[in-house]
């Protein structure tokens, strides 16, 4: 082979454009005078680049005339071009030359460096393997093809290994390149269902003589003309016995040159108005995966370039396995991402909910693209006498695993909250429950209680970051809340501690990955939010709570970006006393007319006799309801907000049901009115006894 290669004249003209003469004998490349991360990177010396200069760029700085025009994006290296036998690049000599096994040949123990080749230092107690030069067309070949497997196998998702193809492909192997994939795609291990149809995912390259005159940038000719009607949005079908499906049976790239292939060619083309290259000038390569076939590559050389030879094949072959691997990678990568984004928004709130007196706003932010998932969550939870719970959580780590524990936590603190237990009874339980759940699930949390009426809020927290409360007058405080033990530990006892909550104050909770990262502390980022909490709410206060959390995320450096960031934010608007009716009732056969009267009296105050006859029949029935089961004084509250809303408490704990009344029955249909008349109702366990509820419109 080697005599061979030196007996070609060294004038022919390259198919792998613009080749320089190799080295002389002995001259070891630039790709063998880097470092040992230069296996890393794209080989340099003999591949029309002079060493030490950056690809894409010319020896006066500016960019290549092939480059100018394109993209930020499209200014990846370029691959190196690589001989081919009778390409007209012959080595410099190959007598002397040492055999392959020199290549790869240890040197006996205790060599020193420089007896082994390399430079050694007084520091170098090592041993490294001596590489000399490769030189000649295989190796060049060689180089090539690991460049560009590489390059390939970087991509992540499907368009980044299909730009890598061409890029790897385009100029340095071919002139045009078309990559056509299954339609859809099989996942991992799953049958495709139904005929095998292709479709054209991406095209490079141009099939136009460039005219060395004009100094136009890539992409100004149309991209493979003669292919046009080949760029529309459907489908191929490939017969099960036309030549196409028997080139993709046969696995192996093939010349256009026997009309079998030619034919495949043309049924995966179509009818193209111009001639297409033809013989050697066309390969088709089919994308094996794991499993099958998942696709097809067209590379294709204009006339004034030397046709593909045999040894070409097999860089085809590699390139298309590498592609159909990384192809089935991308695929399997897509799913677990889209499988990981989806449980991740399950176990997230949809939407929050609107109760009375307070607003609020959310948002999550993963910790990278490669960890989609992680164990931060938030929530907000109405309870009786219109508060509200509003949670923020954080399980160790970023994985499914975190995700999954995460959502059994945030359930059960769901569960609690529906109880109506105190906060710190609410973290006792959930440390409980994840001692349970098993060993080593470890986890932050801060529940809060915020009462409208009151004016009040009750907060507990385990440790986790402390709440920071942004007052009316753009004063930002970090609220002093006894720290406590992370979730999971066991045998603490957690603290809660009451404090205000002025209306027009917006509270903020938030997890670690906001304010902690590589380049500051949990206190220093917990000082840098309070102060952009302030800053904020110097331009307008209050500041609107959507723009006022985007605002905070800004606090987010190029690198802080560690951990998973969830983050809420409560605006307390409260409920004016004026809008509030309370009144404390004896259980006794009486009671329900008293009932009926109060109603009457607050809702005229109010004026509103539109909803009078309502009100005042579904406060007659609940309130009979609770006469018959309390043995204590029942509360009447009747609140105006958006709607008019009226709770009916007693020590009864057990809650009301709709049942089927029999036709002699006297009652059992009080809760069907209820249920028709109100706009909303229900009912809800306390610590001691219940509150039934139901909500009427204001018109």
């Amino acid at each position: 082979m080697a005599g061979q290669e030196a007996a070609e004249p060294q004038g022919a003209a390259s198919p792998y454009l613009d080749l320089p003469t190799a080295p002389a004998h002995g001259a070891a490349p630039a790709s063998a005078q880097g470092s040992a991360d230069s296996r890393d990177e794209e080989p340099h010396g003999p591949y029309g680049r002079e060493y030490g200069q950056e690809y894409g760029q010319e020896p006066s700085g500016q960019p290549p005339r092939e480059e100018r025009g394109r993209r930020a994006d499209d200014h990846l290296p370029p691959l190196p071009p690589i001989p081919a036998h009778g390409s007209g690049w012959v080595p410099g000599s190959t007598e002397g030359s040492e055999p392959l096994g020199a290549f790869v040949s240890t040197p006996p123990r205790g060599t020193p460096l420089e007896a082994a080749g390399h430079p050694g230092d007084e520091d170098s107690v090592g041993m490294r393997i001596p590489m000399p030069a490769q030189t000649g067309p295989e190796a060049d070949r060689l180089r090539y093809v690991g460049a560009a497997t590489r390059r390939i196998a970087r991509g992540l998702d499907l368009d980044e290994i299909l730009l890598g193809l061409c890029r790897s492909a385009v100029p340095a192997f071919a002139d045009a390149i078309l990559v056509y994939l299954r339609d859809p795609l099989p996942v991992g291990d799953e049958r495709p269902s139904g005929p095998l149809r292709l479709r054209l995912r991406r095209a490079d390259g141009g099939l136009d003589d460039p005219d060395p005159a004009l100094d136009a940038p890539v992409g100004a000719v149309p991209l493979l003309p003669a292919l046009e009607p080949a760029y529309s949005s459907e489908s191929i079908g490939v017969l099960l016995d036309g030549p196409l499906a028997e080139v993709l049976r046969g696995v192996r790239p093939v010349f256009a040159e026997s009309p079998r292939a030619a034919d495949a060619l043309a049924e995966l083309l179509g009818n193209p108005d111009s001639p297409l290259p033809g013989g050697r000038r066309a390969l088709l390569a089919p994308l094996r995966g794991r499993r099958r076939v998942i696709g097809a590559a067209v590379l294709l050389r204009r006339a004034d370039r030397p046709a593909f030879e045999a040894d070409d094949l097999l860089v085809a072959a590699q390139l298309a396995t590498h592609t159909a691997l990384g192809v089935d990678k991308a695929v399997l990568y897509g799913r677990e991402a889209y499988i990981a984004d989806a449980l991740q928004r399950e176990m997230l709130p949809d939407s929050l909910p609107q109760p009375t007196g307070v607003q609020l706003a959310s948002r999550y932010l993963p910790a990278a693209e490669s960890a989609r998932v992680g164990g931060d969550w938030y929530d907000a939870i109405p309870l009786p006498g219109s508060r509200v719970a509003l949670v923020v959580g954080d399980v160790m780590g970023h994985s499914m695993t975190s995700a999954a524990i995460m959502g059994q936590l945030r359930t059960t603190v769901q569960t609690l909250a529906g109880l109506d237990l105190a906060p710190q009874e609410v973290l006792y339980h959930l440390d409980e429950q994840a001692q349970r759940l098993g060993q080593d699930r470890m986890a932050t949390c801060v529940y809060a209680v915020y009462d409208p009426i009151a004016h009040r809020m009750v907060v507990a927290n385990a440790g986790h970051p402390p709440p920071v409360l942004l007052h009316a007058d753009g004063l930002a405080e970090v609220l002093r809340v006894p720290p406590g033990a992370p979730i999971g530990v066991g045998g603490v006892p957690f603290e809660a501690v009451e404090l205000p909550a002025p209306a027009g104050a917006t509270l903020l909770l938030y997890t670690d990955g906001l304010v902690e990262s590589r380049s500051r502390d949990v206190w220093g980022g917990i000082e840098l939010l309070r102060e952009r909490l302030h800053d904020a709410a110097t331009v307008v206060s209050p500041p609107p709570l959507e723009p006022l959390c985007d605002e905070v995320l800004e606090i987010l450096g190029p690198g802080d970006r560690d951990d998973d960031i969830a983050l809420l934010a409560a605006r307390f608007d409260g409920i004016a006393p004026s809008d509030v009716a309370y009144w404390f009732l004896e259980p006794q056969a009486q009671t329900a007319g008293r009932a009926r009267r109060l109603i009457r009296q607050a809702l005229r105050r109010w004026n509103l006799e539109d909803q009078l006859d309502a009100a005042e029949l579904l406060v007659s029935e609940i309130v009979t309801n609770a006469v018959r089961y309390a043995e204590r004084p029942i509360t009447l509250r009747l609140l105006r907000t958006d709607v008019l809303r009226c709770e009916v408490g007693d020590d009864a704990p057990l809650l009301p049901r709709m049942r089927h009344a029999a036709p002699e029955e006297e009652g059992g249909r009080g809760l069907y009115l209820v249920n028709r008349m109100a706009q909303r109702w229900g009912a809800t366990r306390l610590g001691a006894g219940k509150v039934v509820w139901f909500e009427l419109p204001i018109i």
